[in-house]
């Protein structure tokens, strides 16, 4: 049994609401709930938070004991050194997601500060995007 954790950053707590037309209608704790149906070979934890310094303190508390994280550290994704930083200091690889293909809208969000220290990056894919991370643990 894989040990997995999914890490959500900013405004993903609004997934439904949030700009349907790019993050669709589906909640994130609805989605949860399936993934965790499709994936019985995997323990899923999961954890959001808008604030830079709680999704370091999660990183590090995790990332000696988990088998992955899957990280859409959203908007600081393309700002946040600090998180970077944290990723490289851990054991537990990481599997960066977007929701959008984020080389498709502005140019500042072609900048990560996540992918040079992640496993892998998967973007584009919707919701699916987090499938397709967890299998790759698995």
């Amino acid at each position: 049994m894989k040990k997995l954790i999914i890490i959500n950053g900013p405004n993903l707590n609004l997934l439904g609401k949030r700009e349907p037309e790019v993050y669709g209608h589906q909640t994130f704790t609805e989605y949860l709930d399936l993934l965790r149906a499709k994936f019985p070979k995997a323990t899923i934890e999961y954890y959001q938070s808008n604030i830079e310094g709680e999704l370091i303190d999660k990183i590090q508390e995790v990332g000696f004991s988990f088998d992955g994280i899957i990280l859409n550290a959203a908007a600081y994704t393309h700002t946040s050194v600090g998180i970077g930083d944290a990723i490289k200091a851990i054991q537990t690889p990481v599997v960066e997601v977007h929701i959008s293909n984020t080389f498709s809208r502005e140019e500042f969000r072609h900048q990560s500060y996540i992918s040079p220290n992640a496993k892998g990056v998967i973007l584009g894919f919707g919701l699916q995007s987090y499938d397709l991370a967890i299998e790759s643990f698995l």
